[in-house]
């Protein structure tokens, strides 16, 4: 199977569903992750003998496409940048050994690696796509393990078995396709080039001559897995616009008016500034005492969420109504979370009713 191949079965492989737009989030906190896919080594690798075998021409080695898996711990820091540490292993049977200056009539054995990488990423989000595009570079150390690898020239047979560890790096480029029904959840599709300096691999040929070559590893690997972010809230569904609130003046001194907000937002639309600058210019021609801005959110995310984000949006009703004119010293400013639903909900509903800052002039 030609590289070229490869890659355009995991682009298939990596966006399935691409027609069906998703929401997505940056990953914020702890994560995990694992992929596995196919694996192939650069053809031709380079085997030069030293030791005893110093001196031979050197060969070059051919192998078959394997298999590839990584599973990875990381941390998302909510920006699109997210670093982690990953464990791998790759698998590859021998297809041909060549070169050293006879002709080979048989070949065979098996080539692994594993090692331990360290990662950094960057996340394109918010572009508008049905998947969310990433790239990764990492450097860590990997063993190559040469397993009873042969060649076979003039009915004699030849050896290479043994393993060495080097510095190893590579690059990432990747897909997520987020789960909407299971947030945190993501599949992914990636293509890696991994590559290590040179290892030394033990060789003994049939006369007893021992001595090792020295050889690199350049991997190129397409890979599809899933990827799981555990401080994921539910992702943002815009509801249906909200009735605009009618504010009529009510017979008691006290006039209240209701600001509405988006899910989980603390930003004014167009008709929440319209609603508070009413709620300004009554302040200035009636006789007020006192100024009530209470800020209240729906049952969807934690307690603890809600209580901070009712006080964003009763902060930023009172910042709109003092650069309205309104002597911010003549407000009251209070933050009530989920506690006092407009319309009540069982917990994890979401409101827009609920998602609201209600401003009172006494």
């Amino acid at each position: 199977m030609s590289l070229k191949k490869a890659l355009l079965a995991a682009t298939v492989l990596a966006m399935p569903l691409a027609a069906q737009a998703q929401s997505y989030q940056p990953v914020t906190g702890l994560y995990v992750g694992a992929g596995a896919g196919l694996n192939l080594i650069a053809p031709k690798a380079s085997l030069k003998p030293e030791g005893d075998f110093a001196g031979s021409p050197s060969g070059h080695a051919s192998f078959n496409p394997g298999w590839a898996g990584v599973v990875s711990l990381g941390w998302g820091f909510g920006n699109g940048v997210r670093a982690e540490i990953e464990g791998n292993y790759r698998d590859n049977d021998v297809d041909k050994l060549s070169g050293f200056g006879v002709p080979i009539t048989h070949s065979a054995g098996k080539v692994r690696s594993y090692g331990a990488m360290a990662n950094a990423y960057y996340d394109f989000y918010g572009l508008g796509l049905p998947v969310v595009p990433y790239i990764g570079l990492g450097a860590g150390y990997v063993w190559n393990d040469y397993d009873n690898v042969r060649a076979t020239s003039f009915g004699n047979t030849a050896r290479i078995d043994g393993n060495d560890g080097a510095f190893a790096y590579q690059g990432i480029l990747g897909v997520a396709y987020p789960i909407d029904s299971v947030p945190g959840l993501a599949l992914t599709g990636e293509y890696r080039f991994l590559g290590t300096l040179n290892t030394k691999i033990d060789g003994v040929g049939d006369t007893g001559d021992r001595g090792s070559f020295k050889t690199q590893s350049y991997n190129h690997s397409i890979l599809v897995g899933l990827r799981y972010a555990f401080n994921t809230p539910a992702p943002a569904v815009a509801p249906a616009p909200a009735p605009a609130p009618v504010v009529t003046p009510a017979p008691a001194p006290a006039r209240t008016y209701l600001v509405f907000f988006d899910f989980d937002s603390a930003q004014l639309t167009d008709r929440a500034r319209q609603i508070t600058s009413e709620a300004a210019e009554n302040s200035k021609r009636v006789q007020v005492t006192r100024i009530e801005v209470s800020g209240h959110a729906d049952r969807s995310g934690t307690p603890q969420y809600n209580q901070a984000l009712s006080l964003r949006r009763a902060n930023a009703v009172a910042a709109e109504l003092e650069r309205l004119g309104v002597s911010r010293s003549s407000m009251s400013i209070q933050a009530f979370g989920e506690s006092r639903p407009l319309v009540p909900t069982a917990d994890g509903v979401r409101e827009p009713q609920n998602r609201r800052v209600e401003i009172v002039l006494r």
